[in-house]
């Protein structure tokens, strides 16, 4: 089974940027969607980003224009950009993939926006 592992998480200050990266162990080709989620304290799951194979992107209004989802098929691997990070952008960021007949987490990546 194909495992994701997110990287690129770590502090930063508001205003700043981040890049996470997700590497997956098997080919994300075949993967109907790629996204990415957060979960802060306390509150639920949410999507942040999500792309299809055919390069479509969806963000919710909380990080439109803000930050960016694109994916290399080739190194297998998923970005995100993050700009203009606020405190509230504060969470823990998984990646996920959605198969035909499964879906696959990345096990996290912390990111803390504070000054």
């Amino acid at each position: 089974q194909v495992q994701l592992v997110e990287s690129g998480g770590g502090l930063a200050q508001p205003g700043g940027s981040l890049r996470l990266s997700c590497a997956a162990s098997g080919s994300i080709f075949s993967a109907n969607v790629m996204g990415w989620y957060r979960q802060a304290p306390g509150k639920e799951r949410e999507l942040v980003a999500s792309i299809t194979t055919l390069g479509s992107t969806n963000y919710p209004d909380s990080v439109k224009g803000r930050f960016t989802i694109s994916r290399d098929n080739a190194k297998n691997t998923v970005y995100l950009q993050m700009n203009s990070l606020k405190p509230e952008d504060t969470a823990v960021y998984y990646c996920s993939a959605i198969y035909p007949t499964n879906r696959i987490w990345g096990q996290g990546t912390q990111v803390t926006v504070s000054s």
